[in-house]
């Protein structure tokens, strides 16, 4: 797992506004247009079975279970003319939906 220059920056900015640690959690649930969807929020820890990747001032958490499906991605931050977001690479997605937020294994 990697978490980009880019998206550990604006990690590190939405924790700082908030107050919170820079501690992205990555989650993977059921639905989506796809199978499976992509979830972020800022975490106040990491749990004790999680992966931990520390990247620049933010660090990046996933639980056992999303790392399965995960495993080898790359996230990122990428803004455009659509909005700016968080973006998955993952290796392991078959395929995917066209906004980029759900995938199939």
């Amino acid at each position: 797992m990697t978490l980009s220059p880019s998206a550990a920056a604006r990690v590190a900015a939405i924790a700082a506004k908030q107050g919170k640690p820079a501690i992205l959690r990555l989650a993977v649930e059921g639905g989506g247009c796809s199978g499976f969807q992509y979830r972020f929020g800022l975490a106040e820890s990491a749990e004790a079975d999680d992966l931990v990747v520390e990247a620049g001032e933010a660090t990046l958490v996933v639980d056992p279970v999303s790392l399965d499906l995960v495993a080898g991605s790359t996230v990122d931050f990428v803004e455009s003319l659509g909005g700016s977001a968080f973006q998955v690479t993952n290796p392991n997605a078959a395929s995917g939906c066209g906004c980029g937020s759900s995938f199939a294994i």
